[in-house]
């Protein structure tokens, strides 16, 4: 005779609690893992909107230096000048060897960060003798 033997209500108690705390620690990684992606796309918004405030800084720069050649030519430009909308930031036109051309430099460096850069060239031509507006 085969004798059946069924385990005890004791031997199953605790089951539920440590599934329970299993699927807490599963939750609790995936909203971790969710915090830690948020707080990356924050810093990379930022990091762009820095850059796309660089790239703007700049373009609005060779546009003054197209607006007036004179003084661009004269070196009126070649200065280091503040940037208030970016961390740190700075603009800079350099006249390179070339005979016309500069190149623009924006840096920025955000507290804690590596210092970043966004550098532009431009061609200023002087107008021919006698044509006041090219």
């Amino acid at each position: 005779m085969k004798r059946i033997s069924f385990s005890s209500p004791s031997a199953q108690q605790g089951v539920v609690l440590i599934e329970a705390m299993v699927a807490i620690l599963l939750f609790a990684v995936g909203v971790l893992a969710i915090a830690g992606l948020q707080a990356a796309m924050v810093k990379n918004s930022s990091d762009s909107k820095f850059r796309a405030e660089a790239s703007y800084r700049a373009q609005q720069k060779i546009g003054e230096m197209w607006a007036n050649p004179g003084a661009t030519l004269a070196g009126f430009y070649n200065v280091v000048t503040p940037i208030a909308e970016l961390p740190n930031g700075t603009i800079t036109v350099v006249a390179p060897a070339v005979p016309n051309q500069f190149v623009i430099t924006v840096g920025w460096q955000q507290p804690g960060q590596d210092p970043h850069q966004f550098t532009t060239f431009a061609t200023i031509t002087p107008c021919p003798p006698g044509i006041f507006v090219c």
